[in-house]
């Protein structure tokens, strides 16, 4: 499927660098987690109306898995992170939220983690999200991808493993699961992602953050289901161990395995990833370059610029 919706759309050249959303854009929905879905974000936000972040809960590392143990929560980092990426930087309050602790019994944790954690403790867990977004000013919702704490489980070379830290650490990975089994989105995920006219998953651990949220059954069906253009942004390298050897083909294999379908992928090889052979009937692939002065990540405005001229 690669439907555009009906809404009017700025030219491809037109992208701001200020990162206000535009009147008239695409509704456009980042799947994912971590650092690469908060990239992909700062780029979605320079030219969709509309902006829905649905972002996986599985850590159990760092600030996140000493909350979850402690207050039996979801994890919160990724959420954090991708709040801030629709917030304003220089804002004041973006900046306390990502500060973080570095002695006493707040070691290790971001302040934005505890606000979260307590402003889920008063209400529920969407209802906190969507008032610490209000408390950043964000431009966009960003939703979990489960409402209830999961376990992220793998089938790897060494056998079954659970927890995503263990599995991060992991070679030779088959298939990921999360426990409970039958975890479901909020409806809330379900319908931005059949209303929307991009859906873009990834970049970012494929199977620790992109297929944690993607593969949640609820999220994969709607994905298959949905009119809009569905698009993969791939990494820019291998991963070690977690995609050790794996080339751009080998990444589309994976989301198939799982069940998700898209119509383009997203590269640039220049970087260091072999595009690999895809099969008859396999998505478009568009290799541009895709970084700036970091080398190893995504520039938000080359990014930008690459997703919107897919739907110009």
């Amino acid at each position: 499927m690669s439907g555009t919706g009906e809404r009017d759309r700025p030219a491809s050249g037109g992208v701001p660098s200020h990162g206000a959303l535009v009147p008239g854009g695409p509704r456009v929905v980042a799947v994912g987690g971590g650092h690469g879905t908060a990239a992909t974000l700062r780029a979605v936000r320079r030219y969709a109306s509309e902006v829905t972040a649905v972002v996986s809960v599985a850590d159990d590392g760092g600030s996140s898995g000493r909350l979850r143990k402690l207050l039996d929560v979801v994890a919160l980092g990724d959420l954090r992170k991708c709040l801030v990426a629709l917030a304003d930087p220089e804002s004041l309050t973006v900046k306390a939220f990502e500060h973080r602790f570095e002695e006493g019994e707040l070691e290790g944790h971001s302040l934005g983690n505890l606000v979260l954690a307590g402003l889920v403790a008063a209400g529920d867990l969407v209802s906190g999200i969507d008032a610490a977004a209000a408390m950043l000013g964000a431009v966009g919702r960003v939703l979990p991808a489960t409402v209830e704490p999961v376990v992220l489980k793998a089938e790897a070379g060494q056998g079954e493993i659970a927890g995503q830290v263990a599995v991060s650490s992991a070679g030779r990975i088959r298939r990921i699961s999360l426990v409970p089994a039958d975890s479901a989105p909020p409806r809330e995920v379900v319908a931005a992602i059949t209303g929307a006219d991009q859906v873009v998953i990834g970049p970012g651990s494929l199977y620790t953050s992109v297929l944690a949220a993607a593969a949640v059954p609820g999220i994969s069906a709607a994905i298959r289901e949905t009119r809009a253009q569905r698009l993969y942004v791939c990494n820019l390298h291998p991963q070690i161990p977690e995609t050790a050897g794996y080339d751009v083909a080998a990444h589309l294999d994976a989301l198939a395995r799982h069940g998700i379908e898209v119509d383009v992928v997203l590269c640039d090889t220049s970087s260091g990833m072999p595009a690999g052979s895809l099969g008859r009937g396999a998505a478009a692939l568009v290799d541009v370059p895709l970084t700036g002065q970091r080398a190893l990540a995504h520039d938000p405005g080359k990014l930008a610029e690459a997703l919107s001229r897919l739907l110009a």
